[in-house]
């Protein structure tokens, strides 16, 4: 999508964080904006601000893993700016500790806003952005944590590999059809999710983990030293004019990565694999590559 001014795009979590970062970017792109979030009051906060930027944004509280009232916010956001260009699957949340100590409850409440949601936004907008027939761009917010884990967030991570695997697969099956697909990666971003067991559903309540107030402190500390939503949704409207798969926000992390990748390739084994397998993987492998090459002709 090289056009913007005029089209309509859907964030969730656009209340803060990034998702704010994102409709602040993409209201000043001269879009049409709807933000999606649970919270009452920081919505329609969010909304007020952001009219200071354009009169052209809409509020929608919705609980994005409540498949119905995402369908009905698709239909609402339709209603009110016609055509839907955009889809931005953003919100998260967060849990800290060990893999090992979490319930149930964790495990499940992450993965129903972290990764089940994102598959709720795609079949709820996806239609619609097929129907008019003009493309459109799906962005999904993942994290570094997406590429690089380590201890003491273990749901999150998983879930967030999650998001990138759907996110890759999708961008195979969208881009030949005028769709583009981007991956959000960021580091640390001054963001609220550290509050995270505010919006904890009742239903979701039994925690395997024990309430740290020195910890909880400490990283609101540190979630301070995140960079600005601002800078991220600019960022990310770059990489969506350029329509990039990876948007990578911070450089931070590229030393770390590739250290990670360097011990992945180094364990693989030394002997030549069986050929009837080789013969396979080179058949998948080609219509893998036959697509990005197409792309990459295309881009240019």
């Amino acid at each position: 999508m090289q056009d913007l001014k005029g089209k309509t795009a859907f964030i969730t979590g656009g209340a803060s964080g990034v998702g704010y970062g994102m409709a602040h970017a993409f209201l000043k792109a001269g879009m049409n904006v709807v933000i999606a979030d649970i919270r009452a009051e920081q919505l329609a906060s969010a909304t007020e601000q952001l009219k200071k930027i354009s009169e052209n944004v809409h509020g929608i509280q919705v609980d994005i893993t409540d498949r119905e009232a995402m369908a009905k916010a698709a239909d609402e956001t339709e209603t009110r700016f016609g055509k839907v260009h955009m889809l931005c699957n953003n919100a998260g949340v967060n849990v800290f500790g060990p893999i090992e100590d979490a319930n149930y409850d964790d495990w499940d409440w992450v993965m129903d806003v972290n990764l089940n949601s994102v598959f709720n936004g795609i079949k709820s907008f996806l239609p619609k952005l097929k129907a008019h027939g003009e493309g459109g761009h799906i962005v999904n917010t993942a994290s570094m944590a997406c590429i690089v884990s380590g201890p003491g967030a273990g749901i999150y991570t998983a879930a967030k590999f999650g998001v990138r695997g759907l996110t890759e697969c999708l961008w195979y099956g969208l881009v030949p059809q005028g769709i583009g697909v981007s991956l959000v990666c960021p580091g640390l971003v001054n963001s609220n999710i550290n509050n995270s067991e505010e919006i904890r559903p009742k239903s979701r309540a039994d925690s395997g983990y024990a309430e740290n107030k020195e910890f909880a402190e400490r990283l609101a500390e540190v979630q301070k030293m995140g960079m600005d939503p601002i800078e991220i949704g600019e960022r990310v409207l770059n990489g969506i004019l350029n329509d990039d798969l990876y948007i990578l926000t911070h450089p931070d992390h590229q030393e770390e990565v590739v250290r990670d990748f360097e011990e992945l390739i180094e364990a693989f084994p030394d002997e030549l694999g069986d050929p009837a397998r080789i013969a396979f993987e080179e058949f998948r492998q080609k219509t893998k590559y036959d697509i990005k090459e197409e792309y990459a002709s295309r881009k240019k």
